[in-house]
């Protein structure tokens, strides 16, 4: 029994470093027909390790840049979208996707917002989920380090200062924490999407013969509120809503 699970253990290991060499390989043959103007072959090549169940942000940056090169604004968005999930503070993702959003047809004006929540928005977006929580482990690390220097120093001067450190660390885990719980609620409880279609009749109920409220294009960004059936109703910065089939849209 025991050998037949380090038989099982080593070929599980020789699968994975496979499946990633492959994905290696496919990574650097995309990234070779991109500079030899083969954009679409290069998206091909990216996708195919999307397909396969690999992702990260230089990935989906990579494939954003492809489909704005092949004049796809609507994937091309929807991948600097996916590249900034993973990585908000990247400042080439946000460049790309500022150009990509440029060349939409429509121009969203969002409705204001209060103090409190652009602070909230602004500070949230510097790191993804997974970068509050890292912080928010590393904060208590260093925080029991000062902590236990502190119990055992015996130095009046040292004890004040790393008391003094010691809380102020806890200060910070707990806002990198508030952080990680905030954005992670945040991403569950909005449903953003990216249109797809070239043009977009969002109609008034959740049927095709039913009045038409408004159109967009491809490349807008808006969030799915309720389903229907096939179709989806779907809120804009603006304030505006509407109904749309699901099919003409992406979730991010």
């Amino acid at each position: 029994m025991m050998m037949m699970k380090r038989i099982m253990y080593l070929l599980l290991v020789l699968i994975s470093f496979s499946v990633h060499s492959q994905n290696e390989s496919l990574f650097e043959q995309g990234k070779e027909a991109y500079k030899n103007g083969n954009y679409q072959e290069a998206v091909d090549h990216w996708k195919k390790i999307i397909d396969g169940g690999q992702t990260s942000a230089n990935l989906y940056y990579n494939l954003g840049n492809g489909f704005y090169k092949l004049n796809m604004i609507g994937p091309s968005i929807y991948y600097y979208e996916k590249a900034l999930q993973l990585d908000p503070a990247d400042s080439d993702i946000k460049n790309n996707l500022a150009f990509a959003e440029n060349a939409r047809i429509d121009a969203i004006e969002p409705l204001p917002q209060s103090f409190i929540t652009r602070w909230s928005n602004n500070i949230s977006g510097f790191l993804s989920t997974d970068g509050w929580a890292g912080l928010s482990v590393a904060f208590i690390v260093f925080f029991a380090t000062l902590f236990l220097s502190y119990y055992f120093s015996s130095r009046e001067t040292s004890k004040r200062l790393l008391f003094t450190g010691a809380m102020v660390i806890l200060f910070l885990f707990g806002g990198s924490l508030f952080m990680a719980f905030n954005t992670h609620s945040k991403n569950n409880r909005d449903r953003n999407a990216i249109i797809f279609a070239n043009r977009l009749e969002i109609k008034s109920e959740p049927r095709m013969g039913s009045s038409t409220s408004f159109a967009l294009h491809e490349g807008t960004k808006v969030r799915i509120t309720a389903e229907d059936g096939d179709w989806v109703r779907i809120h804009l910065a603006d304030g505006k809503d509407g109904w749309a089939p699901a099919s003409e849209l992406k979730e991010l």
